[in-house]
């Protein structure tokens, strides 16, 4: 994916020229910094709770054409070991072989005034059927694919937070978006439109920020960007995920309710604590993935417009969490999940807004911080 966003045309205001201009205000009495109420979020069960009760609802859809699609199912969310064992570079081939039932994986990253709260949607293809059209630019197919979305929740003292914001993964972009009411603006990354609120039929029904992945590569957007997106949600197939308390397996390419669970980054003999673990990936920041050949179905890279001779196949292509990067943006590599704080700081623009997000982390397993 390489679509850029437009960007403001006007000199950078950075943190330290931010605060130097608000510690000066504030000396005058002509503005004062009120921090909210510290999160509710400080236990391990409370963490859980604040992530399963912005957990989004995300409609996939679903291209089932050709034989790598297998009717589908090659679109359908699930965990890195959903066929029983920790080795990332029997996914592709075992993708027709083991049900998919629906898992996302969360991690929470807190300061003072905000909960960071970042999940990621896990597929084991990222294919092609050889069709190009104006929203799949990146034809090049790897085994194990990693998309996903930052919620910025506000600390208001309350139990479960407000929503401000929300940054999507597609590829190397990133995209922001604001619900309606949130006093969040562009700062020196524009905002890409409105992030929409869902329903859900299985709980009391609260908004749940809406997304939705784009078939084959799975870059995730807020829902209603995509015109071929809206169109499929509406009149076309897909599946429609809900969080819940069962990992359910689609009945097919067009089921529009079935419940994923989350699964925390950090849990024990999790991803986090597996990834030097050379069997799932390459490398720290590489899930490991392979090019062999699928007995079952469509060799990786076959579905390519390229073919697999001339390298459409990428090996240890897919990045977790810590190592996602919107490389032509201020913020490093891995900072949406592992420094939320500081990448939002640049997104968002903190003028004469009573809170801005403080650096100093309560809470960041990234960095070691569990205090």
């Amino acid at each position: 994916m390489t679509t850029s966003r437009p960007r403001r045309s006007r000199a950078p205001l950075t943190r330290r020229r931010f605060l130097a201009l608000t510690a000066a205000l504030a000396a005058v009495g002509c503005l004062a910094l009120n921090r909210p109420a510290p999160a509710r979020a400080a236990t391990a069960d409370d963490r859980a709770a604040l992530a399963q009760w912005w957990a989004p609802v995300n409609f996939q859809d679903v291209d089932s054409t050709g034989e790598t699609a297998l009717g589908g199912k090659s679109d359908y969310i699930t965990s890195y070991d959903y066929d029983g064992d920790l080795n990332g570079r029997n996914n592709w081939e075992n993708t027709s072989q083991y049900p998919l039932a629906a898992h996302v994986y969360y991690s929470v990253v807190q300061t003072p005034s905000f909960s960071y709260l970042l999940y990621m949607y896990f597929h084991p293809r990222d294919w092609s059927d050889g069709i190009l059209d104006n929203y799949q630019e990146d034809l090049t197919e790897h085994e194990n694919d990693s998309e996903g979305v930052l919620e910025v929740v506000a600390n208001d003292g309350s139990a479960h937070g407000q929503l401000k914001a929300a940054i999507t993964v597609a590829h190397s972009n990133f995209y922001s978006w604001v619900p309606s009411g949130s006093d969040f603006t562009s700062g020196q990354e524009s905002v890409d439109g409105t992030l929409k609120l869902q329903g859900d039929p299985h709980d009391d029904g609260h908004g749940r920020p809406f997304t939705t992945q784009q078939p084959n590569t799975h870059a995730a957007w807020a829902e209603g960007y995509l015109s071929k997106e809206r169109d499929q949600y509406a009149n076309g197939d897909g599946i429609v995920y809900y969080p819940g308390s069962t990992a359910e397996v689609p009945s097919g390419s067009d089921d529009r309710d079935v419940q994923y669970t989350l699964t925390d980054i950090f849990a024990p003999n999790g991803m986090w604590a597996n990834r030097t673990l050379t069997t799932l990936f390459a490398t720290p920041d590489n899930f490991a993935g392979d090019d062999s050949s699928d007995p079952y179905g469509a060799e990786c890279g076959e579905g390519g417009v390229l073919g697999p001779a001339n390298g459409a196949c990428a090996t240890d292509a897919a990045n977790p969490p810590w190592a996602w990067d919107d490389a032509d943006d201020l913020p490093g590599r891995g900072y949406l999940a592992t420094d939320p704080a500081e990448l939002v700081w640049d997104y968002f623009d903190w003028t004469g807004k009573p809170a801005a997000p403080d650096l100093a982390y309560t809470w960041d397993q990234y960095n070691g911080i569990t205090s």
